[in-house]
């Protein structure tokens, strides 16, 4: 048996009753269960559909996002995230980039690192060492200034701790952004590459090891592992190249507003939806949010 789920954007809620009648219908799925009316519902189908990319493609350009996954374990034990353009709508590279002069340049690397195009670790080093010499200061106001959170995330974090998950913060990014961010929402543990500074300045390296692609499969290999559960249990979300080893061995796996050629990859994508998809993933209703 498996569930599919339709929704979309909380913040233009058009998801209508005859789009969710008329797939359930042409699938034979069971009755239809709202749980968020205008925004996301949900009903069960037999087996997998044969058409479900062809439906799915139609649907995207309504601005909806169909999921289908197995009915069974859907409730995860283990958020595994990841940070930039994923928990945080910015890059805080290419943040700190701009304040030393060089943010079209360096968000170009970005781009191309988090499509795949680039391998991660040279193109990391590569962009740090353009920030040699920018005073460690700016990173406090980059956050203040800077950054803001996905919406959804607090209501993700919350929702899902206090029905007992673990959640950990994994990025590809930095332990002085990581360790803000993760206090902020409310992460268990989070886990970064250090920029190393000296006199008050960034040196423009970043200490070894680099944690990369395969470092976010380790961790969620190791926190799962220390739990006492398994890859099964957990959920895990990114949008870039160096997610995909994650992507892949988690239970869950999604691909939030992802790169296309990372998306492409991914079974879960989200596309239009914020983070609060993920709680309607797991059949969470918006009245079983916590505050």
């Amino acid at each position: 048996m498996f569930i599919a789920t339709l929704l979309t954007n909380p913040e233009t809620p058009i998801l209508d009753r005859a789009a969710v009648e008329s797939l359930r219908n042409a699938w034979g799925g069971g009755d239809a269960v709202w749980l968020n009316p205008g925004v996301a519902a949900e009903f069960a189908v037999p087996t997998m559909p044969q058409n479900l990319w062809e439906v799915w493609q139609g649907l995207q350009g309504l601005r909806i996002d169909l999921c289908l996954q197995p009915s069974l374990n859907r409730r995860k034990r283990l958020l595994i995230a990841d940070m930039d353009s994923t928990m945080i709508q910015q890059e805080c590279i290419d943040e700190l980039a701009d304040e030393a002069g060089v943010g079209a340049y360096v968000a170009g690397i970005t781009a191309r690192a988090m499509n795949g195009e680039l391998d991660f670790e040279a193109a990391l080093r590569e962009r740090v060492s353009l920030l040699r010499d920018l005073s460690a200061e700016t990173i406090t106001s980059v956050i203040r200034d800077r950054i803001t959170l996905m919406p959804g995330g607090p209501a993700l974090l919350a929702t899902m701790r206090a029905n007992g998950a673990y959640a950990a913060l994994v990025s590809g990014g930095f332990t002085a952004f990581t360790a803000q961010i993760a206090t902020t929402l409310g992460f268990d543990e989070n886990r970064a590459n250090t920029l190393l500074i000296e006199g008050g300045k960034l040196t423009g390296h970043v200490a070894d090891p680099i944690l990369g692609k395969q470092a976010k499969l380790d961790a969620l290999l190791d926190i799962t592992a220390r739990l006492g559960i398994t890859p099964e249990d957990a959920m895990a979300v990114g949008d870039g190249a160096n997610d995909l080893a994650m992507l892949h061995r988690a239970g869950a796996g999604v691909a939030l507003h992802a790169k296309p050629s990372v998306a492409a990859q991914c079974d879960l994508r989200i596309n239009h939806g914020d983070l609060t998809a993920l709680l309607y993933l797991q059949g969470y209703s918006i009245d079983a949010f916590a505050a």
